[in-house]
């Protein structure tokens, strides 16, 4: 999992002078070493001090209000939210994982059917299937975007097949134009785990607003991130949105009528707001994030680049390398002080709490081979131009010590 709070400042700056981090040109490796330089995976701090202001005004705003859920604030948020991804309704709710469940759920996925997903992916995405009643189905990746296989995903339909929810892992779309006409043709709902890809689009759409419905996490380390645990669900189904509010809501419709059953997945005014502040900055902060991933792809040798996709755009929620011998890389890099982490190393169906859905080893080839080799970068706001250096000469370094 992410370093939540995994802190220390850019990392990029020299001992007397802020700004020489920032005027290194590449190359500069043993001037920034000399400095005793470390590049942490994630740095949560650089944004909020940055923000600090804007989100202590909208924290005292709320704490002043008196009203701390359900209130005027997550509403604001659900309609700057909505705005973003081009749909027409946005609910927030407590967390990703239950944004996934509560979206299948309104979305009408029935007890025991079966829901096609991917296996490289968190674990909360196959949680979240289950929480909703619903039998989990892995299907292959596509090794070049990291994303749901769609002849894969054909293949593994059967007549309990309801739903599919591709995730689209790193930041990069899945092919959304493929599988919504799967999802079409064969009369199945399809709902999108965007938890790693606010800002990406597919064939000049936002991810999000291809499916029946779409699922976010705002978790501290995603490209829009809360202080805590938050999620939120899109969709441009009214019938859909309304359910989603009354299950998140114990299944109320209103205050003393509950009209089904559901559980308590609220979005709290605190966490609401500081979206809110967050939300107004997301453009900028996506601008360096692709920035950033450019001048990672412009260094890089050709074959460690990540793939996008003719079309798409990538919103680099992580900056994932991909190589055979991973491990050593990995430890070189450590040696440099640059941390990496994998994305993920086991993959779902390979996992102890889940080898009772019957998928040996071998089963999904692509999704187990991308396993051994994926590596993470680092990739944050407040990550300098100069970092990205260091961390480009050391996986420079890393692979000349590589054996052929």
């Amino acid at each position: 999992m992410p370093c939540v709070g995994y802190n220390g400042g850019t990392h990029a700056r020299g001992p007397d002078d802020g700004s020489k981090g920032d005027t290194i040109a590449r190359g500069g490796l043993l001037l920034l070493a000399a400095f005793g330089v470390k590049i942490p995976f994630h740095d949560l701090q650089p944004v909020h001090r940055e923000l600090i202001a804007e989100l202590q005004a909208a924290v005292t705003r709320v704490l002043q209000s008196g009203w701390f859920l359900l209130g005027p604030e997550a509403e604001a948020f659900e309609h700057a939210l909505a705005r973003q991804v081009e749909s027409e309704f946005a609910i927030g709710v407590a967390n990703g994982t239950d944004a996934i469940e509560l979206a299948l759920r309104a979305a009408g996925v029935s007890a025991g059917a079966e829901v096609i997903t991917v296996a490289h992916t968190a674990i909360p995405t196959v949680c979240a299937v289950e929480r909703a009643g619903a039998k989990v189905v892995f299907a292959d990746i596509d090794p070049r975007t990291y994303a749901l296989d769609v002849a894969a995903a054909a293949a593994a339909i059967t007549p309990r097949t309801e739903a599919i929810l591709p995730v689209h892992l790193y930041g990069h779309p899945a092919d959304m134009t493929a599988l919504s006409k799967l999802a079409s043709d064969r009369g199945l709902l399809l709902v999108e785990d965007c938890a790693q890809a606010l800002g990406a689009r597919h064939a000049g759409r936002p991810v999000g607003s291809w499916g029946c419905a779409a699922a976010y996490s705002f978790y501290p380390t995603k490209n829009l991130a809360a202080c805590g645990d938050a999620g939120g669900v899109t969709t441009n189904d009214r019938a859909l949105a309304e359910r989603v509010r009354r299950v998140r809501f114990y299944g109320q419709a209103t205050r003393d009528r509950c009209q089904e059953r559901g559980f308590n997945s609220r979005l709290d005014e605190v966490q609401a707001v500081i979206l809110q502040v967050k939300l107004e900055h997301f453009a900028a902060h996506h601008d360096t994030r692709l920035r950033l991933a450019e001048r990672y792809s412009r260094e890089l040798p050709p074959e460690l680049v990540p793939y996008v996709a003719p079309g798409d755009e990538h919103a680099y929620c992580l900056y994932v390398i991909r190589h055979s011998q991973r491990a050593q890389i990995a430890a070189a890099l450590a040696e440099r002080g640059v941390a990496t982490l994998v994305h993920y190393p086991t993959p779902i169906h390979l996992q102890p709490a889940y080898v009772d859905l019957g998928y040996a080893a071998g089963s999904l080839p692509e999704t187990e081979a991308a396993a051994r080799e994926v590596l993470s970068l680092p990739l944050y706001v407040g990550l300098s131009e100069a970092a990205v250096d260091y961390v480009v000469q050391a996986v420079h370094e890393a692979l000349a010590e590589c054996p052929a």
